[in-house]
């Protein structure tokens, strides 16, 4: 559907597991007064638009799931991207969501009415008005593409890893891989099976632990299909061992540089030629950037065809990319294609700039103090707006849809709360907001994402951690299970 209602209870910007979990749960309280403003033409968010080879979940598939609707046959222990995709569409119909998405329809703008206390929500379809609006995007929606001298004078082929250009082969092709994030690890040994020549542009090496993988065979399927509880069993363990690996991050940083010596292990035992094995040895701790699991990416950098280049990138020309050594030597790497896994916008959300109340965007209350948000879903200034994986409620050792779940439960007891007051808004008091962040930033000092030394996405462009949670997830829960009223202001009209 792409016809718009004048008006709604609640207006959901996204359809990935943030919009979906929000319009589910909205449907279990009986409220089915809203819609779902899609950019695209299908369901999925991220899982929807990165289809680059290879593209597969970092997190165990029993954990990467919405807990009230499991899967019980996923083909492999970390699911590859078209299973979660057809996840989230078999849950967007079997849950009824159809009648309330709009496909096509990319917000421009929200605008909030202080008279009305209404949001007037411009798309690219139409406008309509809603009484609440909940930011479900996400972080990983808008990929980011480096500022690089001389880009646009490249005469080859260019595209994101989250764009993916499936017109266009490896086959011969002399190809640039600028990146060595999450994306990259995972479509390189592809792209090097293929390749006449594959250079990797390497500003830091990352830490890389064998991927546990393996295929879920058929017996497995069957009994958790006829026994859901066993599989909520495997959930619990799986969960309860992803949440330990907080203690390294957070509470004892030498579990970290125990992990560490299985990483190295696992870079000697692939890498035998010492000069390569220098350049891919980290030199920060691990847990500080995202780690990253592979079987394959070390092998595939070891081929005759790849190259890892660590001198950094100073233009890009016609036929290459130029990097520049320490004495000042320049070498013209020739390329006909360069791939960017360059990440995405998480510290400037693009959203952020499209919400405007009371005379100021978002993205201009976020620019004094970095991202800030009360539970990581609400902002003073803000009234009746809510974000989903919204400030420091990202993971670095956990399934981010048990965050999602937690917060959209926050949600509906707000929502509660303003129906329960017979209040036109409801948004944070400024000085609960203000200790909430404050005590984050705390907590963050001690963990190694703060103090790891390096520089990563997690951290924005002034060092502050704004972007992950410092501890273990059912904190967070526990945090947000309890409504408390006073945290809130609740405006009458």
């Amino acid at each position: 559907m792409t016809d718009l209602p004048s008006h709604v209870s609640v207006a959901i910007i996204g359809s990935g597991f943030s919009g979906l979990g929000t319009a589910i749960k909205l449907k279990e309280s009986g409220r089915h007064d809203f819609v779902i403003l899609e950019r695209a033409h299908d369901v999925g968010g991220t899982w929807r638009d990165n289809t680059y080879p290879g593209c597969a979940c970092d997190v165990p598939s029993q954990v990467y799931s919405f807990s009230y609707a499991l899967n019980p046959t996923w083909s492999r222990a970390f699911s590859p991207q078209p299973e979660i995709y057809a996840y989230l569409r078999k849950v967007a119909t079997d849950r009824g969501l159809e009648p309330h998405l709009r496909f096509g329809a990319e917000v421009l703008a929200c605008e909030w009415d202080e008279q009305t206390q209404l949001w007037t929500v411009e798309t690219t379809v139409g406008t309509l008005t809603a009484k609440v609006v909940v930011a479900g995007s996400g972080g990983l929606s808008e990929p980011k593409e480096p500022d690089i001298k001389g880009l646009s004078s490249f005469e080859g082929t260019t595209f994101h890893s989250a764009r993916w250009d499936h017109s266009w082969s490896a086959a011969g092709r002399r190809v640039a891989v600028i990146g060595t994030g999450a994306s990259a690890i995972q479509f390189v040994p592809h792209l090097q099976k293929e390749a006449a020549g594959l250079v990797l542009f390497q500003r830091t090496a990352t830490w890389v632990l064998p991927r546990a993988d393996r295929e879920i065979p058929a017996w497995q399927h069957k009994a958790f299909t006829r026994f859901p509880w066993l599989q909520r069993a495997s959930r619990s363990a799986i969960y309860l061992g992803r949440e330990s690996h907080i203690l390294g991050f957070r509470y004892n940083q030498g579990l970290m540089r125990l992990a560490q010596k299985a990483a190295l292990k696992n870079l000697h035992r692939s890498v035998a030629d010492p000069v390569l094995r220098e350049k891919l040895t980290p030199t920060f701790t691990m847990g500080c950037k995202r780690v990253l699991l592979s079987n394959t990416y070390y092998p595939a950098l070891t081929q005759p065809n790849a190259h890892v280049e660590t001198d950094p990138i100073v233009e890009v020309v016609a036929n290459g990319v130029v990097t520049e050594a320490k004495d000042g030597t320049r070498t013209t790497h020739e390329v006909d294609t360069i791939v960017f896994a360059t990440g995405f916008a998480v510290s400037d959300p693009p959203i952020a700039e499209r919400v405007h109340a009371r005379g100021r965007s978002l993205k201009e209350e976020w620019s004094k103090n970095g991202m800030q948000a009360l539970h990581g879903m609400s902002v003073a200034g803000f009234p009746n707006f809510f974000i989903l994986v919204g400030p420091n409620t990202g993971l670095g050792h956990n399934s981010i849809t048990l965050m999602i779940e937690a917060q959209v439960g926050h949600l509906l007891d707000a929502l509660d709360a303003l129906e329960a007051a017979g209040a036109s808004a409801i948004e944070p008091r400024v000085e609960r907001q203000a200790a909430y962040n404050a005590d984050l930033q705390r907590q963050l000092k001690k963990t190694v994402w703060n103090r790891g030394g390096c520089s990563s996405w997690y951290l924005d462009d002034k060092g502050r951690n704004t972007t992950l949670w410092p501890t273990f997830t059912f904190t967070f829960m526990r945090e947000v299970s309890r409504f408390d009223p006073s945290e809130y202001h609740l405006h009458r009209a």
